[in-house]
């Protein structure tokens, strides 16, 4: 997440520029997530960066939230995934590691959420901090039903690329 919104409405009258409020100053924020596709259940964590002690952190929050269930990540092979610190913890923790075909994030639900979140929470809007900004993502995104969640995600869609694996 950056703290420059993404302009994605904006009127102004004809013949004349829209003028566009910035701070000047930008930030950036990554939220990693995880959605449960059966039951809607989500887990967030903002972080100042996407490295694989960040990871770590969250397969650490995973491991006791799905204690003796079989817990499976579906990946895209961001460096902060492959490492092989995350590897080995992934199997320490007893987590499999499946990964995403390269360049299809249309592929991962979470992509879709992120980006539906992104619409509802960032757009158009300048936040004055970077932490009011995630924190109103975080917040908006555990607002959802877990039905809204799997919706909004695409993954209740009679067209999910997994249904059959459900």
């Amino acid at each position: 997440m950056l703290l420059f919104p993404p302009l994605r409405a904006c009127w102004t009258k004809r013949g004349h520029d829209a003028q566009v409020l910035l701070s000047g100053r930008t930030a950036r924020r990554v939220v990693f997530g995880t959605l449960n596709s059966r039951t809607g259940h989500r887990l967030l964590l903002g972080r100042q960066r996407q490295r694989t002690e960040d990871f770590c952190l969250l397969l650490r929050e995973i491991h006791p939230h799905y204690r003796g269930w079989h817990v499976v990540l579906r990946l895209d092979e961001d460096r902060s995934h492959t490492a092989g610190a995350s590897q080995q913890l992934a199997a320490e923790l007893g987590i499999e590691l499946l990964w995403l075909p390269k360049r299809c994030p249309e592929l991962n639900p979470l992509d879709k959420l992120w980006g539906m979140a992104k619409h509802q929470v960032c757009a158009n809007r300048q936040y004055l901090t970077m932490e009011e900004l995630v924190e109103r993502f975080l917040h908006y995104l555990h607002s959802l039903s877990p039905h809204e969640a799997l919706q909004r995600a695409g993954v209740r869609s009679a067209h999910f690329w997994l249904k059959s694996v459900l």
